[in-house]
């Protein structure tokens, strides 16, 4: 396993990270299962674990909290809060009020005392960037968060957001989880320059593209991929923009081939090559999926041999990245 320092924090993190969205009702994963999994990451030199408030309601924090009982100094913990928790329409969003309630209830399900890092995981447009980052500067001086920062975000809410914290003196944001993999390339255009310019922790999320990057989306074959029974509409090959991903894979699955390594290696090791990039979170829903996403963990890619199927900074599906600014969504932003 190879080791990044997260940001300019002086953290060591694993250039794989366990993403924990499949624990619980998302992917059906048991409590001993998830154990093992985090059980086997460990083994294999992972010692970051990304969680959600809102994955599968706070289960997926309550399993992490169980599996990671007794080693806990031992583990970058991090999770994520903004996202509706519930029907209560103040239970989501950065405002301070919310924060502070969220993170007492994500220690409480995870048992701890303290998060490594915390992040905002969708920009929140109600709210101010003074509003929060104030509320995560009080957070961080007591104690209860050692760092904070963004989840896909858009670049220019990032500056934005660095310039922020420095007219008010507040903390910043020193990560930044975004999309990214072989197949969605856009935030090379725009993302990974900013966190590189401000020195961000990159730690991405989807480096396999739910799935169509495991070897479960083949031209063919029946698709194996759990997402495809909540997500239809990213698998249906009848859409133009997913026909677009099927030849891509195809053709990457020849690289790969060619290359002597799995879909698997190929898809983690393109990812983590880039020098902004400090973590792929990986998200196993079994011990034997963890297994072979860590058979990635020292690939090294020949650097001519990927540009031609999927360009530089192109999302081949960018309707997915969940970064859209409001005002193309909300036609009343758009309108006097």
């Amino acid at each position: 396993m190879q080791y990044r320092t997260l940001g300019r924090t002086g953290v060591q993190a694993s250039a794989l990270a366990l993403g924990a969205m499949n624990f619980g009702r998302i992917g059906r994963t048991t409590q001993d299962e998830a154990t093992a999994i985090v059980d086997a990451a460990l083994e294999g030199g992972i010692n970051v674990v990304d969680t959600a408030d809102m994955y599968s309601d706070g289960v997926s924090e309550e399993m992490v909290g169980k599996a990671i009982a007794g080693r806990r100094d031992d583990i970058v913990l991090a999770t994520k809060a903004s996202m509706p928790m519930g029907e209560e329409r103040n239970h989501q969003g950065a405002s301070r009020r919310w924060l502070v309630t969220a993170l007492d209830n994500s220690l409480r399900r995870l048992g701890v005392d303290h998060v490594d890092l915390y992040q905002i995981h969708r920009w929140d447009p109600r709210t101010s960037d003074e509003e929060t980052l104030s509320a995560l500067t009080d957070l961080q001086r007591a104690g209860k968060i050692r760092y904070f920062g963004s989840s896909t975000f858009p670049a220019h809410r990032i500056v934005q957001a660095q310039w922020a914290a420095r007219e008010h003196r507040l903390s910043r944001y020193v990560t930044e989880q975004p999309s990214y993999s072989i197949l969605q390339r856009g935030i090379e255009a725009h993302v990974l320059p900013v966190t590189e310019e401000y020195g961000m922790g990159v730690l991405v999320w989807s480096p396999l593209a739910s799935g169509w990057l495991s070897g479960a989306v083949r031209a063919g074959r029946e698709i194996t991929t759990n997402r495809s029974a909540f997500m239809p509409d990213r698998f249906d090959t009848a859409l133009p923009a997913n026909r677009a991903r099927l030849d891509a894979v195809e053709r990457l699955a020849a690289v790969a081939d060619e290359a002597g390594l799995t879909l698997i290696q190929l898809a983690l090791g393109f990812v983590t090559a880039h020098p902004g990039v400090t973590s792929a979170l990986v998200g196993p829903r079994t011990v034997d999926h963890l297994r072979a996403q860590l058979a990635a963990a020292d690939t090294v890619l020949s650097p001519d041999v990927l540009d031609a199927i999927v360009a530089p900074g192109v999302d081949l599906a960018a309707h997915e990245k969940h970064d859209t600014p409001p005002a193309l969504l909300d036609p009343s932003l758009r309108r006097r």
